[in-house]
């Protein structure tokens, strides 16, 4: 299966600490919007679909990671809202691990899993994609997400299939916890 991809979309959020000395938060959000093979229709095996994600995960791992340019990538997380004529399920065949590496080729790695949100949608949907550590979950500072509203998509045939990346955790974060430079675990479950 080749998933065609209609558009992709790029939304950046820059946001100033209060102090000069800390680094600015960035947040990049990357989305495509693809056609759904299955809208209109029940198939219970979605594994064409999930395995044709891999490539998808490659070109948005690249746009994420270009856009997040100067600055390194510390949380991600993913997302997807499936158009009226389709299933949530749609969209988390195209969410899965297939999909996911890639992201975690260009950076480099990343230990922890992928948090995730699904929904299904009209045209014009927001949706609060979660943001996490990505080499170990407990790191309460990076306990995040960015709103994406997509002005154009999904159609109902469509799936708006999203990577949310950021280089640092929440401006001011003070809740204690363990801090990033304290990640010590392999399997990022700290």
């Amino acid at each position: 299966m080749n998933l065609q991809i209609r558009a992709f979309h790029t939304f950046i959020e820059h946001q100033m600490p209060q102090s000069a000395s800390e680094e600015p938060l960035r947040k990049v959000a990357v989305v495509a919007l693809v056609k759904n093979p299955y809208a209109g229709s029940y198939v219970e095996d979605l594994s064409e679909m999930i395995q044709a994600s891999g490539v998808l995960g490659e070109q948005l791992a690249k746009l994420a990671t270009d856009a997040m340019a100067p600055y390194q990538v510390q949380s991600y997380g993913k997302g997807g809202v499936v158009g009226t004529a389709g299933e949530q399920e749609h969209a988390n065949a195209l969410l899965t691990t297939v999909f996911a590496e890639p992201l975690r080729t260009a950076l480099g790695g990343g230990k922890a899993w992928i948090s995730s949100f699904t929904k299904r949608a009209a045209t014009g949907a927001r949706i609060d994609v979660p943001l996490a550590h990505k080499d170990a979950l407990y790191v309460r500072s990076h306990y995040d997400g960015m709103t994406v509203t997509i002005p154009d998509g999904p159609l109902p045939d469509e799936v708006a299939v999203i990577f949310c990346v950021a280089n640092r955790g929440r401006l001011d974060a003070r809740v204690g916890g363990l801090k990033a430079e304290e990640i010590a675990g392999e399997d990022g479950l700290v």
